[in-house]
């Protein structure tokens, strides 16, 4: 019985306070707008932020998952270590390191050597296309990395141990050399030595990074790769990448077996300092979850602001709504309306209010989303439509719940005298 007591009376509160706002439409409208405005700067802010740390994450696929690099740089300068200026004197990666590495390791699941030389020309007749991005490698990288193939295949190891003159390509430099025709199978020049085309990549889109996207990418056996330029001292440094396993977590096993086969190869001392580092692709997940919790941290902070103005618009209207309809409060009360009856009308008028301004500044956001934009895919996200919902809800019952006390604790006789 008290359960449908209770249901009637929300029900009709609601009547009560969805009757208010339409009797008062233009007044609803002005007041709804500050609430409108600071929903949207929130869950815009916050949208853009998602969006471009999901960007960036997808971008950031090059470097690969579970993926550990031998360097002579790290990627992050912790504390105790000696001047920047010092890394420079490291040697260089060798071939001779990779194959020992590759011969002895046993944490790892695929082991790669790695060459790059950016800002290429490629050519195939009078097409040309600048900007491509050379990279010798391994018969291991697609155990380290996806290469996905759409047309041809993939290396054969006898192609790689004889650093044999082919390659394979991404989508842009297809494109731009071989349009409207197969490339498998022609010949494509780079610095006047011809490269057979046995595989052309995925599409896989524009990135953040410009130069890292397979679709410039020009794959050719690191042999091949050294017929062009010197590998190692005074020449291209190579980088030796190792997948870790599933169970490996935090490839402490794989750093571990790493660091001790390098050492040995390079006669290190044990008192020592390793002269190479040992980089992890988490360090950027890290680093980008550490950055973007700053930017959401600073969004929601400017948000705040914005949703605080639109908190006193509603406050100011509820107060005056109270003062309008104190005649209509005496009336009720005096007819044996409860406290918690007026209470609830002005406290679910306020609420309502917000909840339609964070609506409209919802499918504001949403309307953004929606403009054509090469440089950053912005998604609306169900998380961020809770959030901007959820914090309009409150919105509204911090900024109802004072008028809705002073009503619901009127005198009946001096409200009804009230003019």
């Amino acid at each position: 019985m008290n359960i449908i007591k209770t249901t009637r009376i929300f029900g009709e509160s609601i009547l009560f306070a969805l009757q208010a706002l339409r009797s008062n439409l233009l007044r609803t409208t002005l007041s709804l707008l500050g609430v409108t405005v600071g929903i949207f700067a929130i869950v815009t802010v916050f949208t853009i932020v998602d969006s471009l740390e999901k960007t960036l994450r997808e971008d950031m696929s090059f470097i690969g998952e579970d993926v550990m690099y031998v360097q002579r740089f790290p990627w992050q300068f912790g504390e105790g270590e000696y001047p920047w200026w010092e890394y420079f004197r490291r040697p260089l990666n060798t071939i001779e390191e990779f194959r020992f590495l590759e011969k002895n390791i046993t944490e790892a699941e695929g082991v790669a050597l790695f060459l790059f030389r950016g800002n290429m020309t490629v050519r195939h007749r009078s097409n040309s296309m600048s900007g491509a991005l050379l990279q010798g490698s391994s018969f291991g990288l697609n155990n380290v990395r996806d290469v996905l193939i759409e047309q041809g295949r993939y290396f054969t190891l006898q192609e790689m141990e004889a650093g044999r003159k082919v390659s394979i390509i991404g989508s842009d430099i297809a494109e731009a050399l071989f349009p409207y025709q197969s490339p498998i199978g022609k010949e494509l020049k780079i610095k006047g030595q011809k490269f057979k085309v046995i595989g052309v990549m995925e599409r896989e889109g524009s990135s953040i990074f410009g130069d890292t996207s397979n679709d410039i990418r020009f794959i050719v056996p690191y042999k091949a790769f050294g017929k062009l330029y010197v590998i190692g001292k005074k020449g291209v440094e190579p980088t030796i990448a190792l997948k870790g396993s599933i169970e490996d977590a935090g490839l402490l096993n794989l750093e571990n077996e790493v660091r001790g086969l390098m050492r040995t190869k390079r006669g290190l001392k044990p008192i020592e300092e390793d002269n190479f580092a040992l980089n992890r692709s988490e360090m950027f997940s890290d680093a980008i979850t550490s950055l973007f919790g700053v930017f959401t941290f600073a969004g929601g902070l400017i948000g705040s602001f914005s949703i605080l103005v639109g908190g006193f618009g509603i406050a100011n209207i509820m107060f005056v709504s109270v003062r309008e309809r104190t005649n209509l409060i005496g009336i009720q009360k005096s007819l044996g309306a409860k406290n918690y009856f007026i209470l609830s009308q002005f406290l679910f008028e306020a609420i309502f209010l917000s909840m339609i301004g964070g609506l409209v500044g919802i499918i504001l956001t949403y309307g953004l989303t929606q403009i054509p934009q090469d440089f950053l895919n912005v998604v609306l996200y169900s998380n961020n439509i809770i959030l901007g919902m959820s914090v309009a809800g409150i919105v509204g019952v911090v900024s109802g719940i004072l008028p809705a006390i002073s009503a619901a604790r009127m005198n009946p006789v001096e409200a009804i005298r009230a003019k």
